[in-house]
Formats: C-alpha cells, sequence, structure tokens
C-alpha cells in the first residue's frame, strides 16, 4: 500500500508539473499574440505608432487612439491606460492629443489621460504606476457634488530624457524640463526647470545642475558607467529580466 500511495503522489506531481509548463507556455503564447506593434495593431488604430514600438499584453484602457501618436521604439507595459478625449467616441479635430516622442517607456499600470495635449519627450523612462493628467475635478461650487463638476484642462509638456519614479503624479499645467528626475510618489505641478531633481507632494527642487559648480548639493554616488550608444529600451529590459547574471557594464 505505502508504494501505491508513493506511485500515485509521483503521478500526480507530475501532472502538475505539466499543467504548470503548459500553463506558463500558454500564457506567453497569449502575450506575444496580444501584444500590439505597428505591423500588427489588432483593433486599435493609433494616428502614429513607430517601428519598434510594442504595446505589452494585456492592455489597459485604451480609446481615442485616433489622436494618439507614438513614437519609434517605445516600451509600454501591461496594463498602461492611454486616452484621448474625456470619452470615446468623440471628434477631437485634426491635431493630436496625446504624443509620445521615440524610445519613450511606459511602466506596468500607468495612466496617461489627455483630455487636452499631452506630449512626452524622447528617451523619457516612467516606472509603474505612473499617472499623468491633463483634466483635474474643480470644486468652486461647496453644493454640488465635485465629481459632477466640470473639471478643468491644462496641456502637460515633459521634455526629453527624463526620469518619472514609480508612482509619481503629474498634474494638469505641469511642464518638465530636459533630463528631470521625479523620485517615486512624488506629486508634480507647475514648471520644473532642465537637470532637476524634484521630491515631495508637491514636488519640489531638491537639487539641481549647475554648469560650473555641478550638481548642487553634491551626488553622494559615484558615477555610473555610462549605457553604450545604440542600446534600445528592449535590451535593457532584456538585461533586467529574471534569469540574467550580466548587466550592461558586462558584471
Amino acid at each position: 500500500m505505502p508504494k501505491n500511495r508513493n506511485a500515485f503522489s509521483s503521478l500526480a506531481a507530475w501532472r502538475r508539473r505539466a499543467l504548470s509548463r503548459a500553463v506558463h507556455r500558454g500564457w506567453r503564447w497569449v502575450q506575444e499574440s496580444g501584444a500590439v506593434t505597428a505591423e500588427h495593431p489588432g483593433r486599435l488604430r493609433f494616428g502614429r505608432i513607430g517601428a519598434g514600438t510594442r504595446l505589452a499584453f494585456p492592455q489597459g484602457t485604451v480609446f481615442g487612439e485616433s489622436w494618439i501618436e507614438l513614437g519609434a521604439h517605445c516600451v509600454i507595459g501591461e496594463q498602461v491606460t492611454l486616452t484621448a478625449g474625456l470619452m470615446p467616441g468623440l471628434d477631437l479635430g485634426s491635431e493630436p492629443i496625446l504624443t509620445l516622442g521615440d524610445g519613450v517607456v511606459l511602466g506596468r499600470g500607468s495612466h496617461v489621460v489627455a483630455d487636452t495635449k499631452v506630449t512626452i519627450g524622447s528617451d523619457t523612462y516612467c516606472g509603474p504606476y505612473v499617472y499623468i493628467t491633463s483634466t483635474n475635478h474643480s470644486y468652486d461650487d461647496p453644493h454640488e457634488p465635485v465629481g459632477r463638476q466640470w473639471p478643468r484642462m491644462e496641456p502637460v509638456a515633459i521634455g526629453p530624457g527624463c526620469w518619472i519614479g514609480t508612482g509619481a503624479v503629474i498634474l494638469p499645467g505641469a511642464t518638465l524640463g530636459r533630463n528631470v528626475v521625479v523620485a517615486a510618489g512624488a506629486v508634480v505641478r507647475g514648471e520644473v526647470p532642465d537637470h532637476a531633481v524634484v521630491a515631495g507632494a508637491p514636488a519640489r527642487v531638491v537639487r539641481s545642475w549647475d554648469p560650473e559648480k555641478g550638481w548642487q548639493p553634491p551626488l553622494r554616488t559615484p558615477t555610473p558607467v555610462p549605457i553604450p550608444s545604440g542600446v534600445t529600451p528592449e535590451q535593457l529590459l532584456a538585461l533586467a529580466e529574471p534569469g540574467e547574471t550580466s548587466g550592461p557594464s558586462g558584471d
């Protein structure tokens, strides 16, 4: 009897492993088949989608895509929301509402809500769950529920080369310069100059670049090895995949 139980247990374990492998293979196939690219846009018809750009599956809420333009080699993570207009089915005119430059990365679960013009510059990297919006509810009337009051809309412009940390919020009217670093969880409004680091809610400048003095206050960490020229966002993400043992520096 013990031998039979052992044989049954081994068979059940083998079946579980086989089923697990099959499920993982099936899910990888679904992810590959459901990804959106210029060659395989699925049901989505963006105003423009550049070569090498990929929206991972499953996608988040996407509408108004005729007024959304995506540059080349963008990486859009799973469950990312991209919307143009207050709701689907609106005629938003002849100009794009939401524009992503080349090489933009939007991390998993991020939202970009563009009821008026939102521009994200080339090579801007956003961590997971970043929220960028051009719209905010008003609360002028104290007797009316806030959700029923007409929202205010202001354009958002994010310069090239920015790094926006996990959970950061970019509010309507925000203008970020070139190579701005936004700390995780920061809430950004107003104008941020080039080469600044902002943190907090509301965000304030905590470090900035001076052409003569360098970073002020000075950096506390050594200068990292630069990324080799020509490396694409896809290659950087591949280096971070589980099982990889070497980084860009060849460790």
